[in-house]
């Protein structure tokens, strides 16, 4: 009997230390600008994802693309909070460029009427600070289009062409569209 009562305080002692060691973590609220993953698999969901992109999503709130917001001329995440990145499954070529298979940092230098668009292989970045373009594996311009319904949310989304596909990135009622061939 004694031996039961032993076990069944040694029980109850780590049942609520436990507890109360749990109770003590403090957990962060939502984050101003959610993280993110769109998904490309070429198919319907059971087919194998092609293409993965990791991204934050900020809200415009009130504030302007170009000026306030991913500002004309100057190196941008594509994002919020640690820097983009996308993954492709396969090799590609993207904007003209051939790319290997795996996972790139992806960097835009926004403008009014294009995008210069840079993948970079220096990973685990926040924002655009730590841009080294010694490791930019891919960097073209494409065009910029406005028009359609505003996003408050910054998003990205895929859009399946005859010749591949464009990861096209929106943001109130900007658009670019990045070519991809795989």
């Amino acid at each position: 009997m004694k031996k039961f009562i032993t076990l069944f305080t040694l029980a109850l002692v780590f049942t609520f230390a436990n507890e109360i060691s749990a109770q003590e973590v403090k957990f962060p609220g939502l984050d101003k600008s959610p993280a993110d993953i769109a998904l490309y698999r070429g198919g319907d969901r059971r087919s194998p994802v092609l293409i993965k992109t990791t991204y934050g999503r900020p809200m415009l709130k009130g504030r302007k693309i170009g000026t306030e917001l991913a500002p004309y001329g100057k190196i941008w995440r594509t994002g919020a909070n640690e820097a983009t990145e996308v993954t492709f499954y396969k090799d590609a070529t993207v904007g003209g460029k051939k790319v290997k298979a795996g996972t790139y940092v992806l960097h835009t230098i926004p403008g009014e009427k294009e995008w210069t668009v840079i993948l970079n292989t220096n990973l685990n970045v926040w924002g655009a600070y730590q841009h080294d373009a010694s490791k930019d594996v891919a960097k073209f311009t494409v065009p910029a289009s406005t028009g359609g319904q505003s996003l408050e949310a910054f998003s990205i989304a895929y859009q399946k062409e005859d010749t591949g596909v464009n990861i096209v990135l929106g943001w109130d009622t900007t658009r670019v569209a990045i070519p991809v061939k795989m």
